[in-house]
C-alpha cells in the first residue's frame, strides 16, 4: 500500500494505542507523515572506543566488552546497580539508579556499551548506559549517523521515546528503497539546482553513512518546504495583480491643505518616497496590498493620514483599526488635532468602550457618507457598522488582529478596499519575503529631523543607588520616567523584580514625586486614567507591565528603564525604547540586569547597546531566537508549517527556492501546463490541512 495512505497504526511496532498518541502529540496519520518527522541530532555509530580513549563527556561512545561483576547497593527508592565492564584491557564502573529490577545482566556475554560518559570522584562511569548483547546488534546500529528524534512528555509515558521513533522509521526504509515516492518536484529543478531525489534524501535523513551526504538530504528537504512556501506565496500575489480596486487618481483640496499648511514638520524622503509608491497603488486600477514598515518615531501616522486624504478626495472613507484601546485613542487624539484646520474632514472614534448612545450618529453619519475617516479598534468589523463607500483600510500593528476579523473588513464594500497595513516592529528581510511575500513593502528608514538618539545603557542591579540618583536628577530637570517590570505580582518560583513591590519601593524612594501604576490585570479605564495623568505630567514616573509597549506618546518622557531586561526579547525591548525619544531633549534607555547573565543575555544587551536601527536589532533577534517567538510573528503568517528549514538561518537557500518557484509561475501563473501538474497537487494537498486564508492579507 502506499505509504501516504497507509495508516501509521498498521505499521510494525505501532498498533492502535501507539498510532493514537502519535496522531495527538505530532498529527501523524500516516507512514509517510512518521518519515517527515526529522532527526533534531546524529550521534557517529561508526567509531568504536576502547575505554581508555575516554577524554571528555560530551561525546556518546560505544565500547564492546563484557560485566565481570555486580552488585546492589542501597535500599528501597535509594538503592542502586553498580556493574563493572572491562574492554579487555581496562574497566569502567556502569551504574543504574532506577529500574535497577528491570537490568538483567550476564556474565560470559559480550555486550556493545552505549552511552555518554560522566565524571565521579576523578573517574569516568556510565550512568544508565544502553547495553545491547553482540548477537543481537544490527548493522544499522553500528553503520553511519544514529538520528535522535524530539519527543514530547505525553509520547514518553507512552513509551515512544526517541528509541522507538527510530525503530518505527527504520522498518519503513526497505520499503522506502524499493517502492520509492514520486518526487514532489520536477526533475528540471531537481537537476538545475543539484538537489537530491526525494526517496533518497527521506533515507539519508534518516540513516546517512556520512555527514555529507546528511547535508545534501537536509538541503533537498528544507529547499521543498521553503519552495512550496514561496510558491503559495507568489501564486497568491499573482492572483491579487488580477484584482480590480478602486481607482484613485486625483490628488486634491484635501490632501493639498494639509500637505501645505498641516504637517507639523517638514516630511523626509523616505516619507515622500512611500507616498509617491502608495500613490501609484491607488490610481493603477488595480487593489493596494502594501506593508508599511517604520521603526517607532519614523511618522507612519502622518503618512496613513496622507494616504486617508487621497480615498477622500476620491469621493472615498477610509478606516484606521489598531489592536488596543489606548492607541485607539491615540490615533485619533493625533490625527483630530493634525486636521484641526481642515474643516471638511470629518474623523470619528468607534471602540468598545463607545457607548450606544454615542453610536447611533456614527453608525448613521457612517453609512450617509458624512464620515469620512473612522478610527477604531475590531469594533470596526462588526456587522452592523456599514460604511457608504469604503475605499482604504489601514491596519495597524496587524499581527495582532486574527487573520478571520482582517477578512470581515473586505466585506464593507462591493469590492475589497485597498488595504494599508502598518507596522513599527522592523521585519528581517527572510521574514518580511516570507511572512508579508505577497504585500508590496514600503520602508521608512529615516527619523524625522532633530530627534536624538536615545542613549542606552546596561547596568547590573548592584547599581541602583546610582539609577535612583539619575532618576532624581531627570525629573528636577523636568523629565518624566518609565520604570517597566515583567511581572505584576512576586512569583515564588521566579526570581525576578515585580511591579507591585516595585511600585512601593518607589514611592519610598521618591516621596516627593507623583507616581502612576499600569498593568494588563487593571480595567481599561482605570488604565486610560493612570496614563492620561503621566501624558498630562500629572505624575513624573509611570510604573507599568509591558502594555505600554504599544500606544503611548509621551514626548517630555526621557527614562525607560527596563527591571531584569534579560526577561525581554530584542524586539521587546526595541518596542519599549522606542516609547522614549520622542521630545527634543536627550532620552536614555537604562537595561537592568542581574550580575549573572548567560551569553546570549549579555549579546542581546550588547546588540541593544551598540544600535538603534530596528532592522539591525531585528535581524539578530532572528538570529538568536527564531521566527516563532518574534514579537509579531506568533501567529507567523506561514501557509505551512516549517519542520526542517530555518527563517534565521537559511535565507540564502529561501531567496533560491523563491526564484525558483518565480520562473514556473512568471510561465504559468494558474500551473495549468503537464509538467507543472505535480506543483498544482502538491500545494492542494498542503491546503488541505493549513487551511486558505491566502486571500487576505
Amino acid at each position: 500500500m502506499d505509504l501516504s495512505i497507509r495508516n501509521i497504526e498498521y505499521c510494525k511496532g505501532v498498533g492502535a494505542k501507539r498510532a493514537d498518541i502519535l496522531r495527538k502529540e505530532l498529527g501523524v496519520k500516516s507512514a509517510l507523515d512518521v518519515l517527515y518527522q526529522f532527526p533534531y541530532k546524529y550521534i557517529d555509530r561508526s567509531r568504536f572506543y576502547y575505554i581508555h580513549e575516554i577524554e571528555d563527556e560530551d561525546t556518546f561512545v560505544q565500547v564492546i566488552g563484557h560485566i565481570t561483576e555486580w552488585h546492589t547497593i542501597g535500599i528501597g527508592n535509594a538503592q542502586r546497580l553498580s556493574a563493572t565492564f572491562t574492554d579487555g584491557r581496562h574497566s569502567i564502573e556502569l551504574v543504574w539508579f532506577k529500574g535497577v529490577k528491570y537490568v538483567k545482566l550476564e556474565r560470559n556475554v559480550q555486550y556493545l556499551l552505549f552511552g555518554k560518559p560522566s565524571r565521579f570522584n576523578h573517574q569516568y562511569n556510565f550512568v544508565h548506559p544502553e547495553l545491547t548483547p553482540m548477537s543481537k546488534v544490527k548493522p544499522e546500529m553500528t553503520q553511519g549517523l544514529e538520528p535522535h528524534y524530539n519527543t514530547t512528555e505525553g509520547m514518553k509515558r507512552a513509551g515512544i521515546n526517541s528509541k522507538a521513533m527510530r525503530t518505527i522509521i527504520i522498518q519503513l526504509i526497505p520499503e522506502l528503497r524499493q517502492r520509492g515516492l514520486v518526487d514532489t518536484i520536477g526533475m528540471d529543478v531537481v537537476q538545475r539546482y543539484h538537489l537530491m531525489g526525494l526517496t533518497e534524501a527521506l533515507i539519508n535523513i534518516h540513516f546517512p553513512k556520512d555527514m555529507p551526504t546528511m547535508q545534501k538530504a537536509r538541503e533537498r528537504l528544507k529547499f521543498e518546504e521553503l519552495f512550496y512556501i514561496q510558491m503559495q506565496i507568489l501564486r497568491q500575489m499573482k492572483r491579487r495583480e488580477q484584482n480590480h480596486g478602486f481607482c484613485m487618481p486625483i490628488v486634491g483640496k484635501s490632501f493639498h491643505a494639509f500637505y501645505q499648511n498641516g504637517l507639523p514638520f517638514p516630511l523626509t524622503n523616505a516619507q515622500k518616497r512611500v507616498i509617491r509608491e502608495i500613490q501609484t497603488d491607488l490610481k493603477s486600477g488595480k487593489q493596494m496590498n502594501r506593508l508599511l514598515q517604520g521603526d517607532v518615531g519614523s511618522g507612519k501616522t502622518i503618512v496613513a493620514l496622507l494616504t486617508a486624504l487621497l480615498a477622500i478626495d476620491n469621493g472615498y472613507q477610509a478606516c484606521i483599526m489598531a489592536p488596543t484601546e489606548i492607541l485607539a485613542n491615540q490615533h485619533y487624539q493625533t490625527i483630530t488635532e493634525l486636521l484641526a484646520p481642515l474643516s471638511r474632514v470629518n474623523c470619528q472614534l468607534l471602540t468598545g468602550s463607545t457607548t450606544p448612545k454615542q453610536r447611533l450618529p456614527i453608525h448613521q453619519q457612517l453609512q450617509s457618507g458624512e464620515i469620512n475617516i473612522l478610527i477604531g479598534t475590531h469594533a470596526l468589523i462588526e456587522d452592523n457598522v456599514q460604511f457608504a463607500n469604503l475605499g482604504l483600510c489601514i491596519i495597524d500593528e496587524q499581527h495582532r488582529f486574527g487573520v478571520a476579523q482582517r477578512a470581515k473588513l473586505w466585506n464593507k464594500n462591493t469590492q475589497p478596499p485597498h488595504i494599508l497595513v502598518m507596522t513599527a516592529t522592523p521585519i528581517p528581510r527572510t521574514l518580511a519575503m516570507t511572512v508579508y511575500g505577497d504585500l508590496q513593502v514600503s520602508i521608512i528608514d529615516e527619523l524625522p529631523p532633530g530627534r536624538k538618539p536615545v542613549q542606552t545603557l546596561h547596568y547590573s542591579i548592584q547599581r541602583r543607588a546610582t539609577i535612583n540618583q539619575f532618576i532624581a536628577q531627570q525629573i528636577e530637570l523636568g523629565r518624566q520616567v518609565y520604570v517597566v517590570y515583567p511581572l505584576i505580582k512576586e512569583n515564588e518560583k521566579l526570581d525576578l523584580q515585580d511591579l507591585t513591590n516595585g511600585y512601593n519601593q518607589l514611592c519610598e524612594t521618591f516621596p516627593e514625586y507623583r507616581i502612576s501604576m499600569v498593568h494588563g490585570q487593571m480595567r481599561a479605564k482605570d488604565k486610560d486614567e493612570q496614563m492620561q495623568r503621566f501624558a498630562n505630567g500629572e505624575t513624573q514616573i509611570l510604573v507599568a507591565t509591558t502594555v505600554i509597549e504599544v500606544g503611548v506618546n509621551v514626548p517630555n518622557a526621557s527614562v525607560m528603564i527596563i527591571e531584569n531586561a534579560e526577561r525581554f526579547g530584542l524586539s521587546q525591548l526595541h518596542q519599549l525604547r522606542g516609547r522614549v525619544g520622542r521630545g527634543a531633549e536627550q532620552s536614555y534607555c537604562i537595561l537592568l540586569t542581574r550580575v549573572e547573565m548567560s551569553k546570549d543575555t549579555r549579546k542581546r544587551m550588547d546588540i541593544m547597546v551598540a544600535t538603534n536601527d530596528g532592522f539591525r536589532i531585528a535581524e539578530a533577534d532572528l538570529q538568536l531566537r527564531g521566527p516563532g517567538d518574534l514579537e509579531g510573528t506568533q501567529q507567523s503568517g506561514l501557509p505551512f508549517e516549517l519542520h526542517i528549514a530555518s527563517l534565521s538561518t537559511d535565507g540564502q537557500l529561501l531567496e533560491v527556492a523563491r526564484q525558483a518557484a518565480l520562473e514556473i509561475l512568471d510561465a504559468d501563473p494558474l500551473l495549468e501546463d503537464m509538467h507543472n501538474r505535480i506543483y498544482k497537487q502538491r500545494l492542494d494537498y498542503l491546503r488541505i490541512t493549513a487551511g486558505n486564508w491566502g486571500e487576505i492579507s
